[in-house]
Formats: structure tokens, C-alpha cells, sequence
């Protein structure tokens, strides 16, 4: 049981520690997975910034998806919830994602555009993964943008998404992976959806704290 998603993150740096001031690139997937690495981030002296993927959403049932896109518009669908939807209507789901994506770059992350990937060693952060489509996307585009190595790392996963993760990256690294895994929130203490505003005061903070750390 983690207290927060400080605490998470302080314990993932933990078992990254070998990755301390190794020059790697952590990208946190918003919104809760930029307040995870920016504490791995900020133990491990790399460098920061948030990928964004979207969860693209059935019409029916909006806290389910039936798979993601990222903002360079790699997409994965999974195939059996997909079939569900109309085609016409994936299109119009996939366009509100764009736009999702395009305001969420614009604001939070104030319009400056991804670091460059090539040939850096990339870690992946979420607060946890539960059907995996937003990682999923999150990879597609790390490799797309020639990434070195793509890993992810995060506190929790179910059991056959961590089996997942590994055959598509260099390495995952799941701190719990419950038996009966119902939700990220269950291995939370203190759990609460993390609004815009939370994000731009993180990501401030990396800024102050990376400004005064120049010589």
C-alpha cells in the first residue's frame, strides 16, 4: 500500500536508483503519472517532461475504452472492444482525443514540444496501469521518435498487463502486481484525481528547481 502518489514515486526511484545520473529522460503520462515521475525524476537527476496519450473512451461506458492514441497519433485499438463501435463514431471519438491531446500539450505543458528521443534511454511513468492502451500508445511513439531504450515503470499493474509490458520494452518495472487487481487506486491510501492545476504546479516547481540549479 502506497500513501500517495509521492510516496510511490519516491519508492520507484528506489528501484531505478541504477539509472541515477545516467542522462535518461522520464516522461510522465498525465495527469497522475507527471506527480509519480517527477519524484523519480528529481532522485534520479534526469531529465523531465510529460508524453500525452489519451484512453479513447465507449460511448456507453466512458471510464472504459477501447484503446488510446498519442499525440504524434500512433494508435492502438483493442480489437474486441472495438469491434462494438461503429466506425464512423471512432472517428469522432478519435478526433475529441486530438483535441484533448492539443489542449492538454497547450496548457500543460505550455505548447513547448516533446524532448527529442533519439538515442536517449527513455522511462515511461504512470501512476499505474490498468488496461494499458495509453502505455501502450505512450511506446508506440518513443520508438516511432527513435528512443535508445523504452522502459516503464510504475507502481502497480495487473498481473497479465505486466506479462504485456515486458514483451514490448526493454524493461518494466511494476512495484505490486495484485493477484485481484480491481483498480490503480486500491494500492493507495490516499487517492484523489489530480487536476490541471496540480500538474502546472509541479511542473513549475521542475522549472524553479532545474533554473537555480544552473550555474
Amino acid at each position: 500500500m502506497f500513501e500517495d502518489r509521492k510516496d510511490a514515486g519516491q519508492r520507484l526511484a528506489r528501484a531505478l536508483k541504477e539509472y541515477k545520473d545516467k542522462n535518461v529522460l522520464v516522461l510522465g503520462i498525465p495527469r497522475g503519472g507527471v506527480e509519480v515521475g517527477y519524484y523519480v525524476a528529481s532522485a534520479l537527476h534526469a531529465d523531465f517532461s510529460m508524453v500525452i496519450s489519451r484512453k479513447l473512451p465507449l460511448p456507453d461506458d466512458p471510464e472504459a475504452g477501447f484503446g488510446a492514441i498519442a499525440e504524434d497519433g500512433s494508435t492502438f485499438l483493442i480489437e474486441r472492444a472495438a469491434g462494438w463501435v461503429a466506425e464512423e463514431e471512432i472517428e469522432t471519438i478519435k478526433e475529441a482525443q486530438r483535441r484533448e491531446i492539443a489542449r492538454r500539450i497547450r496548457i500543460l505543458r505550455k505548447g513547448r514540444p516533446l524532448p527529442d528521443l533519439k538515442g536517449r534511454t527513455v522511462i515511461l511513468v504512470d501512476d499505474g496501469i490498468a488496461m494499458g492502451a495509453t502505455m501502450r500508445v505512450a511506446i508506440m511513439l518513443c520508438r516511432g521518435k527513435k528512443a535508445k531504450e523504452v522502459m516503464v515503470a510504475v507502481p502497480v499493474a495487473s498481473p497479465d498487463i505486466a506479462d504485456e509490458m515486458r514483451e514490448i520494452t526493454n524493461r518494466f518495472i511494476a512495484l505490486e502486481t495484485p493477484a485481484f487487481f480491481r483498480a490503480v487506486a486500491q494500492v493507495y491510501r490516499h487517492w484523489q484525481d489530480v487536476p490541471d492545476a496540480e500538474v502546472l504546479a509541479i511542473m513549475d516547481r521542475w522549472d524553479k528547481k532545474n533554473s537555480e540549479a544552473q550555474p
